[in-house]
């Protein structure tokens, strides 16, 4: 099916490692225009040599960091002034460290979670939504998480996510009467697939390992009904759908896992 996505406008954060890299190659294989933005500009570098061999029209790179004041206004100011406006931004940077509740007592880590988590998402969305007025017509996608539900080590994050839900439902209300379309993808585990798919900035550089070790991933597989995990493309294909006028131009304000039925919204 043709999602219509050919020359679309498509801005995605975090871009550059693991599940936003498998979204910037979705869209990529749709033929649309990529901003890659993300604070590790080598690795986005190679991200945008893998996207224009996939068919993207264009594809450009905005090293930021989207915790810092006005970074994000300038981000989607740069793809408009070169496009001519956005069609697509995906809420996709992020960042987790997992802990045990009662042992995470790290407050700077709580706020780098919830600058990285939360804050870059309501930016990037508040740039985003006035020029989707002025066109009537836009999609937003925040990638959240099935730890929004409640997960194991992962509470101050999964509470970041929860919070990102609650925004995406907010601006889907609204926005709906100016045209705007706002959903959230909540992946399940998505262990990247080489190291090529991450940069030195990455949860997962240094090692699988250090963030869940094999015990820990075959605990998970016989919770999930598919048995099977999450790969990076099946994101990118439920964020490219979701972002389809053709396909999903009456869904909105949706919550949907790609976890392979371990959570169930």
């Amino acid at each position: 099916m043709d999602l219509g996505l050919r020359a679309a406008r498509v801005l995605v954060t975090g871009g550059a490692s693991n599940i936003g890299r498998g979204i910037v190659h979705g869209f990529a294989a749709e033929a649309a225009r990529v901003t890659i933005c993300d604070i590790d500009g080598d690795q986005a570098a190679k991200v945008r040599a893998e996207a224009l061999e996939l068919g993207a029209t264009a594809c450009e790179i905005a090293e930021a960091d989207l915790t810092r004041p006005g970074a994000a206004e300038d981000v989607v100011a740069g793809l408009v002034a070169q496009w001519g406006g956005i069609d697509v931004l995906v809420n996709n940077a992020g960042w987790s460290v997992p802990g045990f509740i009662a042992e995470d007592t790290d407050r700077a880590r709580w706020q780098r979670l919830v600058e990285v988590n939360l804050f870059a998402a309501i930016s990037c969305s508040q740039a985003a939504l006035g020029v989707m007025r002025e066109a009537g017509v836009g999609s937003i996608v925040f990638i959240s998480s099935d730890a929004a539900f409640g997960e194991i080590r992962q509470g101050v994050y999964g509470a970041t996510k929860a919070a990102v839900i609650a925004l995406a439902r907010t601006i889907a209300k609204e926005h709906g009467r100016h045209g705007i379309r706002s959903n959230v993808v909540c992946p399940g585990l998505v262990i990247p697939e080489n190291d090529a798919a991450v940069g030195s900035s990455s949860l997962w550089s240094a090692g699988r390992d250090t963030v869940f070790d094999e015990k820990q991933i075959e605990s998970l597989k016989k919770g999930i009904p598919l048995r099977r995990l999450t790969v990076a493309d099946d994101i990118a294909a439920a964020v490219t759908w979701v972002c389809s006028e053709t396909a999903a131009r009456q869904v909105t304000g949706q919550v949907f896992s790609v976890s392979g039925g371990y959570s169930m919204p």
